[in-house]
């Protein structure tokens, strides 16, 4: 990434490791009591942020809207659409309790404006960082307010065309806001895996030079640690403390003990990971010294004998000579006497 580009990479990362964000979304059922146990339960799980959707029901549902596949099966079918996201409201004043409550117990607070007015609210509570829905890629009316009020904004690009997600990004780039992020995802809950697709992420880092993150929305921890070998800094997972809580997103949602653990996984990931230099590590030198074979003597030879490639041999341990510096003891003159199996220095020629 340029250097001028973005201070994403300075804001989420830690020591080269990416942001986690624990989305707790709706999983609270619209109770501040359980919203402030899931933050507590993200925090102890390495979460470095927690995040929520911001909406109102009658902005964001017409009457006849209908559930979609993964809605109807893990909720009432005597509840509509619109019920069912009523229900998941949280209020203003819940919101400032939560964005406090986070504060307080540093874990950082980010959530998803489903329209302008959502995004206007979040930014006069004081929020820094928004998330945008991957539905709402195309209101390009909100990310227009979003990127002229140089927000830091993770854009997901569930169910996008790379035409769909230049058009968004266009719209930051008019008003010089750098501090974007694109979270690739599948709009799925869960998604299959082969429907991941994880191979754009250095794609749409290339096309988009800016910080690519992924909204995993799979089942366990191999997705995200792929992601993050694949060079993504941001990942998202639903999270829950009980996949047995009512809700449309509970079933496709990770326990804390689960969001530890793909934590866990994606720091041994950067381990594994290294560098691209190549180098014998500290751990291969004893097997170095003694597995290489180092050029020896396969006989003994007296003082001011002439060396010739038939004294050698190669034999371990690789202590000696490697065979490339073979040319500069050749014809040389042996100091004094030198036994049979004795690997020659430059020290020992003249």
């Amino acid at each position: 990434m340029k250097k001028n580009q973005s201070n994403l990479c300075k804001l989420f990362s830690k020591e080269g490791f990416p942001y986690f964000i624990a989305e707790i979304g709706v999983n609270h059922n619209g109770s501040l009591e359980l919203a402030k146990k899931m933050i507590l339960a993200a925090k102890s799980s390495k979460a470095n942020a927690v995040k929520f959707q911001t909406f109102k029901a009658d902005n964001l549902v017409s009457p006849k809207t209908p559930k979609v596949l993964y809605q109807m099966r893990n909720t009432s079918s005597k509840e509509s659409h619109y019920e069912m996201i009523k229900s998941l409201e949280l209020t203003e004043r819940m919101h400032y309790q939560l964005y406090n409550f986070c504060k307080k117990n540093k874990i950082d607070f980010i959530s998803t404006p489903y329209g302008i007015d959502d995004a206007k609210f979040l930014d006069k509570m004081g929020c820094n960082t928004y998330k945008t829905a991957s539905a709402d890629l195309v209101d390009l009316e909100m990310h227009e307010y979003l990127a002229r009020k140089k927000k830091t904004v993770l854009i997901s690009v569930g169910m996008a065309s790379m035409r769909e997600i230049k058009e968004c990004v266009q719209i930051y780039k008019k008003y010089k806001n750098k501090n974007i992020a694109l979270l690739h995802c599948v709009s799925n809950y869960p998604c299959s895996y082969d429907s991941l697709n994880i191979n754009v992420i250095p794609k749409l880092k290339l096309l988009f030079d800016c910080e690519v993150g992924f909204s995993d929305h799979s089942i366990g921890p191999h997705a995200a640690v792929l992601s993050y070998a694949l060079g993504a800094s941001i990942i998202e997972k639903h999270f829950t403390t009980n996949r047995k809580l009512k809700g449309p997103d509970q079933e496709a949602s990770v326990l804390p003990n689960e969001f530890l653990l793909l934590v866990e996984e994606v720091m041994k990931s950067k381990l594994i990971l290294g560098t691209d230099q190549k180098k014998c590590q500290k751990e291969e030198r004893l097997m170095s010294l003694v597995s290489r074979k180092s050029l020896t003597l396969n006989k003994d030879l007296s003082k001011n004998t002439i060396l010739k490639k038939k004294d050698l041999n190669l034999k371990r341990p690789g202590t000696g000579l490697y065979y490339n510096k073979l040319s500069l003891i050749l014809g040389k003159k042996i100091k004094k006497n030198l036994k049979k199996n004795y690997q020659p220095t430059l020290k020992d020629l003249k």
